[in-house]
């Protein structure tokens, strides 16, 4: 079996980087990133074949300028500190040259690191982790993936305008984010769905960011999608194309199997979530749904519309999704609402169903067992 590590930067991903001089100095300056030994004492404990590469570059590092005995004070204390953690680097690449250098040993070029390609690695499963651009194009440069320490708005969208979103798994904004997706992996769910009615796609990632891409060919049905994907935290794109030209059954129907699906997918093996999910007001109305990712597909509805419309969405077609949805997902709904606005009522349950999503598929890989007496969901 190939083997497998994680390259990792170190100033200002494994240590604090200084604002102005962008290097650590003195010992007063020492400071670990939140987080940083917890996490990679779980990894070390919880993946022990999974190798762990420093690789860093050091401007001008031996010159009178930075002066290695500097540099050595700091690096020592660092590694006692993390070795007292039971982090035991297996390697660390250091480059010393500056940027006008231009030497293909400096990141992102991988002249440090010709020893991890020569096909004993599987890069596909190995990850540059740090706070540079430079770091997510070093992974492109090996073949791997980068993980980019950054607020995930302005990371996202750093990744993108430079071309790099194929190569970055995860934009990460501390390293709880990044040692559950080290150790638990990505929970993302694609279906898609054609049949002679409808053909749809869906892809829903539980650890997203609440961004949302919704076409449904139904206004107020984009409307209410739209309200799962922003208020549970997921990210959702839903594309459907469906016989309108009939009616809005088979869309609305379909989608709700298809997006029930994606979930299931996104779960995996349930190993650390909470499971189990809430209730709003919204003006004049109370909405309750709650929710269970037991395995069990269930609904019970007890909401009533005195609209045939909301919108251009039939309502006798609201139990109707929930339905679907509760049988691909496999879960419980119950769902509960009152209330006299029928536009409010509705989108109140929509509401309430994402938060018991973000609420159930909360993950703790700390303890990272199956939610259930019975030994499986």
């Amino acid at each position: 079996m190939k083997k497998t590590a994680l390259f990792i930067d170190r100033d200002g991903t494994l240590i604090v980087e200084p604002p102005i001089t962008e290097q650590v100095n003195t010992l007063d300056e020492l400071e670990f990133l939140p987080g940083v030994l917890r996490n990679l004492h779980f990894i070390r404990e919880k993946l022990p074949t999974l190798e762990l590469v420093i690789v860093t570059n050091q401007d001008g590092l031996g010159t009178p300028d930075y002066p290695t005995e500097t540099f050595e004070r700091i690096q020592d204390k660092m590694l006692q500190v993390f070795k007292g953690e039971g982090v035991v680097f297996d390697d660390i690449k250091i480059d010393p040259t500056r940027k006008e250098d231009n030497k293909p040993t400096r990141k992102p070029g991988t002249g440090m690191l010709t020893n991890y390609m020569d096909g004993s690695y599987d890069m596909e499963r190995c990850y540059v982790i740090g706070d540079r651009l430079t770091d997510v194009q070093l992974a492109k440069n090996l073949g791997c993936k980068g993980i980019y320490i950054k607020d995930k708005e302005t990371g996202e969208k750093e990744i993108a305008e430079n071309g790099l979103t194929e190569h970055c798994a995860l934009v990460a904004e501390n390293w709880d984010q990044i040692s559950e997706f080290i150790f638990a992996g990505e929970r993302i769910g694609t279906v898609q769905r054609t049949t002679k009615e409808t053909d749809i796609y869906v892809s829903i990632n539980l650890d997203g960011n609440g961004k949302t891409d919704i076409s449904s060919g139904l206004g107020f049905f984009d409307h209410m999608l739209d309200q799962i994907g922003k208020h549970s935290g997921c990210d959702l794109t839903i594309k459907v194309k469906g016989d309108l030209n009939v009616d809005e059954h088979h869309t609305i129907e379909d989608t709700a199997i298809a997006l029930g699906e994606a979930i299931y997918k996104a779960l995996g093996n349930k190993r650390g979530i909470e499971r189990y999910g809430y209730c709003l007001p919204m003006d004049d109305c109370l909405c309750q749904v709650a929710l269970d990712f037991g395995g069990r597909p269930w609904l019970v509805w007890d909401a009533k519309f005195t609209r045939e419309y909301v919108g251009d969405m039939p309502t006798e077609m609201f139990i109707h999704f929930f339905k679907s949805l509760s049988d691909a997902a496999k879960m419980n709904l119950n769902i509960k609402a009152e209330g006299d606005n029928e536009h409010h009522k509705i989108e109140g349950i929509f509401k309430a169903l994402a938060r018991a999503i973000k609420m159930a598929v909360k993950r703790d890989i700390y303890k990272f067992e199956l939610p259930s007496t019975k030994g499986t969901l």
